[in-house]
């Protein structure tokens, strides 16, 4: 066994929980073991760390990559960020209201505060992803290629080769496959992986030193024609050649994108630099299963799918968002003794993040046709566009490709239940002691907030919008046997958007945003705290004694 060294401590303090590998009888390198330091490799990774699991992330590549592929965050994953506080590293992000749906002009203004798509190139992403996990301790082992796996009945072991040619052996609780479309780890599996071959490619390449006009979904004779200058003045060409296929196992070079740039648009584009050329075509597979055993997958791993409109990097980022949580809460629960808790929150990650990918990629099929299909869907983009124009329409579209409509199956007679809890202003009031569950006393402290903010230590949230003092205590007393696993805190709404919440009077949020359980303002308060304890048990495990 080889012991993998650790690096310095983190400088963000995780959620409180007990290491697995604390644990007698388990003798591993890290809890979890993440394969892929991608943009979902690395989100997860935050997250796991965040939750106060051990991380370790293995990627193949030696240095990180230089092509950028996805450049587009949806208003969900925008949210998403916000709820940890990431925007700040960010800064100032381009953003456009217009989306598209299969190349048709989509108005994408969802409410919420993120409403359009904005641009950060998949480098930056991954830069400012990276940062953060060194901040909160997370190991990341350049130049480790796994290749092979060994599920056990408490562990996984991996076996990689190292930059210098050797072979290291890695144990963990659990690992997580986010080395994409083409996962090593699927195929060592022999996972499942259904789904439609491709029947149609689209080239793209990131180009230096041209002179074109810029091209939104342009349709010509030929084919289809995308253009668009970036403020660093590189060009980014995407083509397609109506009737042609795929040519699988073939690199592409920027030599045959040129070539069949100028078919198309009867440009020269060849003397230009290229920074980075490849295609991408319309197969659609998704796993049959998103987790086996003590090996789960996500992102491109998980699903395959043109990244038409940027949703596949925004489906795995929410992948990554869903699954940290519950493996962070698993690997606790696990420390703690053994139970039935962590398999059944594991569960829940194929059960909710299953459909939800299915949904997407039904969309993507969707507009793949009307991407890249020749003239003969002259009439259905003609429909569509008929269709878009109609407001109960756009509104549809834009939440299913925004990713703000989606929403889990978790029982419950509460409209927000399974929902995402909507992004609004709140007048906050914690009492001293009652984060703690210490109990009250002190005079309370008040503060102008968003519930996304509420978010960004990474725990569960009851958030209590009764205004009754003698409810408010004893849904304190009602949570105390799961702090700190989940914050307390009472509030009132405030300013635009406080009628989204109007029929709430307390309501239990995920770590990911997602609503647990909520009920109205009139709920007695048996049936509410019986119902909060309820929804408690499910999703944070046995009370503490």
């Amino acid at each position: 066994m080889t012991t993998v060294n650790g690096t310095s401590s983190p400088k963000r303090t995780p959620a409180t929980g007990t290491a697995a590998n604390d644990a007698p009888g388990l003798d591993a390198d890290a809890d979890v073991v993440v394969i892929g330091a991608g943009p979902v490799g690395l989100l997860l990774a935050d997250e796991l760390r965040l939750g106060g699991a051990d991380v370790l992330v293995l990627e193949r590549l030696a240095e990180p990559t230089t092509e950028s592929r996805a450049s587009t965050l949806h208003a969900r994953t925008m949210e998403l960020l916000d709820s940890r506080d990431l925007l700040t590293r960010f800064g100032v992000l381009p953003q456009d209201p217009r989306g598209h749906f299969g190349g048709i002009p989509l108005d994408l203004t969802v409410p919420g505060p993120y409403p359009g798509q904005w641009k950060a190139p998949q480098t930056v992403t991954e830069k400012l992803l990276a940062s953060l996990a060194a901040d909160l301790g997370v190991r990341v082992l350049r130049g480790h290629d796994v290749h092979a796996v060994e599920p056990g009945a408490d562990h996984v072991a991996l076996l990689a080769r190292t930059p210098d040619g050797t072979d290291t052996r890695i144990r963990a609780r659990y690992a997580v496959a986010c080395d994409g479309q083409d996962s090593a780890l699927r195929g060592l599996l022999g996972a499942d992986f259904p789904g439609r071959p491709a029947e149609r490619e689209l080239l793209r390449a990131d180009v230096a030193g041209l002179d074109i006009p810029d091209r939104r979904f342009e349709r010509l004779d030929r084919g289809l024609a995308i253009a668009a200058r970036r403020g660093d003045g590189v060009t980014r060409v995407m083509v397609h050649e109506f009737g042609t296929q795929p040519s699988p196992g073939r690199a592409t070079d920027f030599a045959t994108v040129a070539d069949v740039w100028k078919r198309v648009t009867g440009e020269e584009i060849g003397h230009g630099t290229p920074l980075w050329s490849g295609s991408f075509d319309d197969s659609v597979r998704q796993l049959t299963r998103y987790r086996h055993g003590r090996v789960l997958f996500a992102g491109d791993a998980a699903h395959r799918q043109l990244p038409v409109g940027g949703q596949a990097l925004n489906l795995g980022l929410q992948d990554a968002f869903n699954l940290g949580w519950k493996l962070a809460s698993a690997v606790r629960a696990e420390a703690a003794g053994p139970g039935t808790f962590a398999d059944a929150l594991l569960d829940t990650y194929h059960a909710e993040r299953h459909p939800a990918g299915q949904q997407v990629l039904t969309s993507i099929t969707a507009q793949a046709l009307l991407l890249l299909g020749g003239p003969e869907v002259g009439p259905v983009r003609a429909v569509f566009e008929e269709l878009i124009a109609l407001a109960p329409a756009r509104r549809h579209l834009a939440g299913a490709v925004s990713g703000l409509d989606t929403r889990y199956d978790l029982g419950g007679g509460h409209r927000l239940t399974g929902a995402l809890l909507p992004h609004v202003p709140l007048h906050t009031s914690e009492r001293a002691g009652e984060d703690t569950g210490t109990g009250g006393g002190a005079a309370p402290s008040r503060t102008v907030t968003h519930s996304a903010a509420l978010l960004r230590d990474g725990r569960g949230l009851l958030l209590d919008l009764t205004g009754d003092d003698a409810h408010g205590e004893r849904l304190a007393r009602a949570v105390a046997p799961w702090l700190p696993r989940v914050r307390h805190v009472r509030a009132r709404t405030a300013g635009p958007g406080a009628v989204r919440l109007d029929d709430v009077g307390a309501v239990l949020v995920r770590p990911d945003g997602h609503v647990a359980w909520a009920t109205g303002p009139d709920a007695t308060p048996a049936r509410a705290l019986a119902g909060a304890r309820r929804a408690l048990r499910r999703w944070f495990g046995p009370p503490a004694r």
